[in-house]
């Protein structure tokens, strides 16, 4: 019982000896899949260019595809979240990824703008499965780093988000929209791997999520819990607005404003979600180490001065700004993710849920208004006015310091 008490009493970045060791093989299967996942979902993103010039499409319509994605993602993530904490569903990952498949090959033959917008739909339904499940497969084969093991599920899908205006460059600008099929590969592979992570996930999830569900306390009143959940909401909105205007519309941003080539354009967003794939390893352990609101404050609050220089700047700074902001500003979601996890314990897949689910509607909901912005004031007020949303990072000094009050605790006992 001894044992048991100290588990309870210390943060899940305070324990030295977790029940379990960190089982790296299934986190990098779980990476894997999540690479390929969002490669092939950020084909919808890269390709936007020859999707506005071949259906004739406005900024406006172009935010709308964004919008079905993303809202489809983020209505039905909650739910599925919350679902599978009361009965887990180990092979729901490679269902979820076989309506991602159906998706991507409807995308490949789509004949107008409204089976452009059912694809959306079926890509963001696979998305609303995949992220809480593999989130919760990614915490219970942590060992107790649970920032590490999100950072590393993390790294795998920004990676992959980096990956789709490369492959788009040399593969579908070439080759035109029918060459999206060939992409239906990956996701058969991302089916075969995540059928092996369902039978492990099978086999694990009933000892291992009571060792996670005890591993931290509910130290704040629900008071505080309901504002620490809004804040980090805030955040979201303030990291996800931004991110929708570079993912969906640095490209035409930087053949208006620079006069470069599709191609080079695509190369230059490839720069910077590389960098966003880079920096999202960094938050995770570093959280685990010093704590994860500091990280949330830094990472936000952070690249402000970087955003606020980026619609000045010349091509060669836009890049290097670029990259500055994916790197900081990526780190923010891993911290803030397990910061959430850990203020309501045993609750990881409506957690995940909710927090994917938002991240996502937010994107999709940027993406749409600064589309609308994008067709009323031109390209370049986007990012004057987008420039200032990471000013809101300072909500985060409010957030309660967790991991302090849980070491005093312990150290009282």
């Amino acid at each position: 019982m001894q044992n048991s008490a100290e588990s309870v009493a210390l943060p899940s970045s305070a324990q030295s000896a977790p029940a379990h060791r960190t089982d790296y093989a299934i986190l990098g299967a779980i990476s894997f899949s999540h690479l390929l996942n969002d490669m092939i979902q950020s084909l919808i993103l890269a390709i936007y260019p020859i999707l506005k010039s071949g259906f004739h499409l406005t900024f406006g319509q172009i935010g709308l595809i964004t919008l079905t994605y993303q809202v489809t993602a983020s209505l039905l993530q909650p739910l599925v979240g919350t679902i599978t904490d009361r009965k887990p569903m180990p092979y729901s990952l490679p269902v979820g990824m076989s309506f991602t498949l159906c998706g991507l090959l409807l995308l490949a033959v789509a004949p107008n703008f409204e089976v452009l917008l059912l694809a959306a739909a079926l890509v963001g339904t696979g998305s609303s499965v995949f992220h809480p499940e593999s989130s919760r497969v990614a915490r219970l084969a942590s060992g107790g780093q649970h920032g590490l093991a999100q950072s590393l599920f993390q790294v795998g899908g920004n990676a992959g988000s980096s990956l789709g205006p490369l492959l788009a460059a040399w593969i579908i600008v070439p080759h035109g929209q029918g060459s999206v099929a060939w992409f239906s590969l990956a996701a058969l592979l991302a089916i075969v791997v995540l059928l092996q992570v369902g039978r492990w996930y099978r086999l694990h999830h009933v000892s291992r999520s009571k060792v996670v569900r005890h591993a931290t306390v509910e130290t704040l009143s629900r008071n505080k819990v309901i504002m620490s959940l809004s804040i980090l909401g805030l955040l979201i909105f303030s990291k996800y607005f931004y991110l929708a205007s570079i993912s969906s519309y640095f490209t035409f941003y930087l053949i208006h404003t620079f006069g470069i080539s599709v191609q080079s354009a695509q190369v230059h967003l490839f720069v910077f979600l590389f960098a966003v794939a880079a920096g999202s390893l960094i938050g995770g352990p570093i959280g685990d180490r010093v704590g994860r609101k500091w990280v949330i404050w830094v990472s936000i609050l952070g690249v402000a001065p970087f955003t606020l220089a980026l619609p000045h700047a010349n091509l060669f700074w836009t890049s290097v700004l670029s990259v500055m902001i994916g790197l900081i500003l990526a780190s923010a979601f891993s911290a803030i993710l397990v910061y959430a996890q850990e203020l309501i314990p045993g609750r990881v897949g409506m957690i995940s849920g909710l927090f994917f689910g938002f991240a996502f509607g937010m994107g999709g909901i940027g993406a749409a208004v600064l589309g609308q912005v994008a067709d009323a004031r031109g390209i370049d007020y986007v990012y004057s006015l987008c420039a200032y949303l990471p000013l809101i990072g300072v909500l985060a000094i409010f957030l309660p310091d967790i991991e302090k009050s849980m070491r005093l605790k312990a150290a009282a006992k």
